[in-house]
């Protein structure tokens, strides 16, 4: 094992045993006050549903154990035993070595590596969510999903993915930056798409009914002047007990998603107490702010993917040939290893957006 191998061995436990003892940590914390409501929380929750969100809590605490300490044992073995490599090598045998045959073979790949965790989102959905009364998802709906989801992948995916590897040979040494360039472009192109043809085909959204709430929340939004297509309900009770609200597109075309669920449980005050809060994030302008941090984010990892594939070492380490290809597969399994020590920074921003 190479001495980059070590370190990235050595980063990828230190963050697996570092998130092993803050759950530890945030479960201790839930068990010390799992005995008495809160007193902020009195007002609002009584104590079956207060005790049934601790036991809630810690079981998905222990599940989220399970899944990260086989996430962590998995990749691990894939990468330092070479089988990795040898999957993929084989693959791009099959695949061919153009652009859209390693497009395809980096999807294959993923797909596989996917497919391996997928036990885990089933149990999560029907035995974890299910336990507490939260899961409304029925095998057909779920499995239906994940087909779904394959397909977008594949057709959305792969083409972007060849795309890259294209410009990796046409354009030069800064094919980094047209990269960068080209997945940005595709960014804000699926902001105005996906609302209108990707949302719907996994849930169904139908307008807001005419009425006293309709009327309270269009009246929030004309004072606060934000333009959209209107106010509409999504069927999120088709897969959980589970509830939140949301704004999503560009421009004139944004629109105002409500679960449905959410407009079951709470009050008109409180529905547009939700909305105001979606507003204020508008108003305060958050949304371009997260989107030019994602752009600039993205330009630092093609950055990074720039100086990378011009080094043998980090392919070599992991017993992969050279090759940009293995560049990006590499990249996208460790780079969450590195990433992480940096989340409570954005999750200090995120807060910082929320409060």
């Amino acid at each position: 094992m190479t001495t980059f191998a070590l370190i990235a061995l050595g980063l990828i436990l230190l963050r697996y045993f570092f998130e092993l003892w803050l759950d530890g940590l945030n479960a201790s914390h839930v068990r010390k006050h799992a005995d008495e409501v809160p007193t902020a929380f009195r007002e609002v929750m009584n104590e079956a549903t207060y005790h049934k969100s601790v036991r809630y809590t810690l079981a998905k605490a222990k599940f989220g154990t399970v899944s990260d300490t086989y996430s962590t044992a998995l990749l691990c073995t894939l990468l330092f035993t070479g089988w990795l490599a040898a999957l993929f090598g084989q693959v791009t045998v099959w695949t061919g070595p153009t652009a859209w045959g390693l497009a395809i073979a980096l999807w294959m790949v993923i797909l596989l590596m996917s497919l391996l965790s997928l036990p885990f989102s089933w149990w999560s959905q029907f035995r974890l969510e299910a336990r507490f009364g939260f899961n409304n998802s029925t095998q057909r709906t779920w499995w239906a999903d994940q087909a779904k989801g394959v397909a977008l992948s594949f057709a959305l995916g792969v083409p972007l993915l060849a795309l890259v590897l294209w410009l990796v040979k046409a354009s030069g040494d800064h094919w980094w930056l047209w990269a960068w360039g080209a997945v940005v472009a595709f960014q804000l192109l699926m902001s105005v798409l996906a609302p209108i043809f990707i949302l719907p085909l996994f849930n169904k959204f139908t307008p807001l009914p005419d009425g006293a709430l309709k009327e309270r929340l269009d009246g929030l939004a004309k004072r606060t002047g934000f333009t959209n297509a209107g106010i509409q309900v999504m069927d999120g009770s088709k897969r959980s007990k589970h509830s939140n609200a949301f704004f999503t597109g560009l421009g004139k075309g944004r629109k105002i998603a409500l679960f449905d669920t959410l407009v079951e449980q709470l009050d008109e005050a409180e529905l547009e107490a939700v909305l105001a809060h979606e507003i204020g994030h508008f108003k305060l302008r958050h949304v371009p702010k997260q989107i030019a941090w994602s752009f600039l984010t993205t330009l630092i990892g093609f950055w990074t993917l720039g100086l990378l594939a011009e080094q043998t070492w980090f392919t070599g380490a992991f017993e992969f040939r050279p090759g940009i290809a293995a560049v990006f597969l590499l990249f996208g399994l460790l780079a969450g290893t590195v990433t992480f020590w940096l989340s409570p920074l954005s999750s200090l921003w995120s807060r910082k957006f929320e409060y």
